[in-house]
């Protein structure tokens, strides 16, 4: 059924493609959307749609006119109006022509304030503050040069020296926030005097509060997927994570960002977490000791498992480390009065623990592995008995042994990229997962699929269901996509985690014996299936559906296969390295 379902969806997503005549002139332009167009930067792409027999020409040079009909051409665009023809000629003749223009006009640049005003007003952080004495933010303003500017209680900030790339009248400066400030969500106000003697004022979009006495300072977590963020860096995919905690974890408030509480971990160290994922505490709440208790280390039949007595519900970070190959968790608020650790020879992976006090507040514990490949673990509490539990390696490394997860990635209303046909991720990465699932079980294996229809799944969702089903690997299907239509395609592979790069490493390495440009492997990359400890997971951007000849490959049912054949054998490749002694 599955096989049939995918046979008709490769059919509709073609339907478009070749829905004219492949030897009947004509032309589609997709990008840019618009006849004429404004733009600020001179390198632009002309995108768009012939029939697949056509000879394309742009202001007379031939363009390549894939087996879709798809071309891509870039143009370099002079100061002022610039117009393209865009010529197809079909088989009988006929001669079908299109325009684009582009206006380009270099954007202006960077002025000073001429009169008396402050243009602008940053702080960093950028956000509405809540802040203990002692904290410092920063501001950067635009104002007339040659002023003096200060900021609450007559705090100046400097105006910075020009350079090449610089302009007169930036200032820059920091105010510290002290016990008696009457701040609460306050913007900050601006004065500005001019040289002429004129004074002005202008308030900061963001506010201000000095965390008092009586809030609110200790919180805990609604639930497993609770995240700590290092800091409040981000990209699409969010900020980076230092680690999920479990669900009760108390943690101890020390200012927020907008929606995103800072917390302390230790003396030196400090996360963020969403509010979202918090229950504030009333004022008061505390941890009665810190002292550590006893351990107990053993096995069952396929987890081994490290249990060390805590005081209370006390964050922590888990590392997993290669040569020697072993787990490093830190328990933050944590002091030793561990003088106890029974370990039984029961265990098939943990073969010594140990601990460290690093500092007076960070309770370090180690576990040394087996085996160089991680298999994964999971960190959790058990009342406030703190589970660290270790996946052993599998007795018999062999792919009919194996339990996969596979991922189409996206779906719903979440199409992803779209290609110059119009040809969506969604539909493309369903295709390929539903035949990599097929040919995983031609092997022996037990799929699990997060998805095997058109509908939508949240990413959060697949998260959750792949960490509790704890597969033996997880392998996410994705098309990449690009600005430049042209230069930037081929096949690549992505983990987080650097004990789980083999797996990624050795499915790149039998992806390009499809003949793919290599666009790498990457490590330490954000996206949600691959922040999972519990188990090995790779994601592979299998090519990018922005170029038109990895799009025209894409679309083969044929090259799908080929894909799926190429991931088998990758993981095949993993588990013969794991096997090695």
């Amino acid at each position: 059924m599955r096989i049939f379902f995918s046979s008709i969806l490769l059919n509709i997503l073609c339907t478009y493609t070749f829905a004219q005549k492949p030897d009947i002139a004509f032309i589609k332009i997709v990008s840019p959307a618009r006849e004429n167009n404004s733009v600020k930067t001179s390198k632009q792409f002309i995108t768009g749609l012939t029939c697949p027999t056509c000879t394309l020409s742009i202001n007379g040079t031939g363009v390549t006119v894939y087996n879709t009909g798809a071309f891509a051409y870039e143009v370099n665009l002079a100061e002022g109006d610039t117009m393209f023809n865009v010529l197809s000629n079909g088989a009988n003749g006929k001669v079908i022509s299109k325009k684009v223009t582009y206006a380009y006009q270099k954007p202006a640049p960077a002025v000073p304030v001429s009169k008396v005003a402050i243009e602008s007003i940053e702080t960093f952080p950028d956000g509405n503050l809540l802040l203990q004495p002692g904290d410092a933010v920063s501001f950067r303003v635009k104002a007339l040069p040659g002023s003096k500017l200060s900021i609450i209680d007559g705090t100046p900030l400097f105006e910075q020296q020009t350079t090449a790339s610089s302009i007169a009248g930036i200032y820059q400066g920091s105010y510290v926030m002290k016990a008696g400030d009457n701040l609460n969500k306050t913007k900050p106000v601006i004065t500005l005097t001019s040289p002429d003697g004129f004074t002005i004022t202008s308030n900061a979009k963001n506010t201000l509060t000095l965390m008092t006495a009586d809030m609110p300072d200790k919180a805990v977590t609604k639930s497993n997927m609770a995240y700590m963020d290092y800091g409040l860096g981000e990209d699409r995919l969010g900020g980076a994570k230092i680690g999920y905690l479990d669900q009760g974890v108390q943690v101890n408030i020390i200012g927020k960002v907008n929606d995103a509480y800072k917390i302390r971990l230790a003396q030196n160290r400090t996360a963020f977490i969403p509010g979202e994922h918090l229950d504030l505490l009333p004022k008061g709440a505390m941890t009665t000791s810190n002292l550590t208790g006893s351990w107990k280390v053993y096995g069952d039949e396929t987890y081994d498992y490290v249990t060390v007595g805590m005081p209370a519900k006390l964050p922590y970070q888990s590392k997993q480390l290669l040569s020697p190959s072993r787990l490093v968790i830190d328990v933050f608020g944590a002091v030793s009065n561990t003088n106890w650790i029974t370990q039984l020879q029961n265990t098939k992976e943990v073969t010594d623990v140990d601990y460290e006090q690093v500092s007076d507040d960070i309770f370090r514990i180690y576990i040394n592995l087996k085996h160089a490949q991680h298999w994964g673990h999971q960190v959790y509490y058990n009342g406030n008995i703190l589970v660290i539990k270790i996946k052993q390696q599998p007795a018999v490394l062999a792919l009919n042994k194996m339990t996969i997860a596979v991922d189409a990635g996206h779906g719903g209303s979440n199409d992803g990229a779209t290609g110059i046909t119009g040809a969506q991720e969604k539909s493309l990465t369903l295709a390929v997962a539903l035949k990599l699932e097929q040919s995983l079980k031609a092997e022996g294996v037990n799929v699990q699929m997060t998805r095997n229809t058109t509908g939508s799944v949240q990413n959060e969702q697949r998260f959750a269901d792949t960490r509790k089903a704890w597969p033996d690997l997880l392998i996410s299907i994705h098309l990449n996509s690009a600005g430049d239509p042209l230069r930037v395609q081929g096949t690549s592979t992505y983990y987080n985690h650097i004990v789980f790069k083999p797996l990624s490493a050795f499915i790149l390495t039998r992806m390009l014996e499809l003949g793919l440009k290599e666009f790498g492997n990457i490590g330490a990359f954000n996206f949600i299936l691959n922040r999972p400890t519990e188990f090995p997971n790779a994601l592979v951007e299998t090519v990018f559906i922005s170029n038109p000849e990895d799009e025209s490959k894409i679309l083969d049912p044929v090259f799908q296969q080929q894909i799926a054949d190429k991931i088998v054998l990758g993981i095949k490749d993993f588990l013969a390295n794991a096997a090695k002694p």
